[in-house]
């Protein structure tokens, strides 16, 4: 099934940047130049993205109802803001990543490329294992957050902050795979956050070292719980005997 796109934008220009930029995700875009035609068209249909110009009113509320739903069936919401804009209120409203106005493609496309596999038809391709962890956000030399992995698969990572993250496209990350003492240096797109301290990210780089390690873990891991599955099987198929 195609994805399809909510627009909230009245700028004729913005209209076409981003109806360019979405089809090259095959992406198919509805504008609405409203709130309240927004609302209405986001209660009759499914959207794996809204794209939400700030300026306009009942925007920011859009931004909150989107984030109301199943977590399965949210929507990934791009805020349009000016340059007066707080970026905070934007992430606290419910938005994933921000654009900045007057609309630059390559941003754009960043943003689309780290936000299409996240979108619903085809989130999660691959399986996420839960591992506990500290993940070490790296902002700068002077800057290191240190937040808890929830759980992690050959494409990204999800983790809890103790606040709401900064707001960045992309950040270094540094971790020991559990039970190793194998490091994971890696660069890693903001693919959604919440207030709570909550996010995903996909990885943008894996050095050579980082990638083996990673895959070797993983391919332990998917073999402890193949074992553990058979000898629960073999269990029950006795105790039918």
């Amino acid at each position: 099934m195609k994805l399809q796109a909510l627009t909230l934008c009245r700028n004729q220009q913005a209209q076409l940047r981003l109806a360019k930029g979405l089809a090259e995700f095959d992406i198919r875009q509805q504008c609405c130049p409203s709130a309240q035609e927004a609302l209405e068209l986001m209660a009759r249909g499914s959207y794996s993205a809204l794209l939400l110009d700030f300026d306009i009113p009942g925007a920011l509320q859009l931004a909150k109802l989107a984030r109301l739903g199943p977590l399965d069936k949210r929507p990934v919401v791009f805020a349009m803001i000016g340059a007066s804009t707080d970026i905070g209120s934007t992430f606290q409203a419910g938005a994933n990543f921000v654009l900045y106005k007057p609309l630059d493609d390559d941003q754009l496309k960043r943003s689309l490329r780290a936000a299409r596999g996240f979108m619903r038809s085809e989130r999660r391709r691959a399986k996420r294992h839960q591992a506990e962890t500290v993940v070490y956000l790296l902002y700068g030399k002077q800057m290191a957050i240190p937040t808890l992995m929830i759980d992690l698969n050959d494409e990204g990572l999800s983790i809890q902050a103790a606040q709401p993250l900064p707001a960045v496209d992309e950040v270094p990350v540094h971790f020991l795979l559990p039970g190793t003492r194998n490091a994971v240096d890696a660069n890693a797109e903001l693919v959604w956050a919440d207030d709570s301290g909550r996010a995903g990210m996909f990885f943008s780089r894996l050095n050579g070292a980082s990638k083996r390690h990673l895959k070797n873990w993983l391919a332990r891991v998917g073999s402890k719980k193949h074992g553990a599955r058979s000898a629960n099987a073999l269990s029950a198929a006795a105790a039918h005997v």
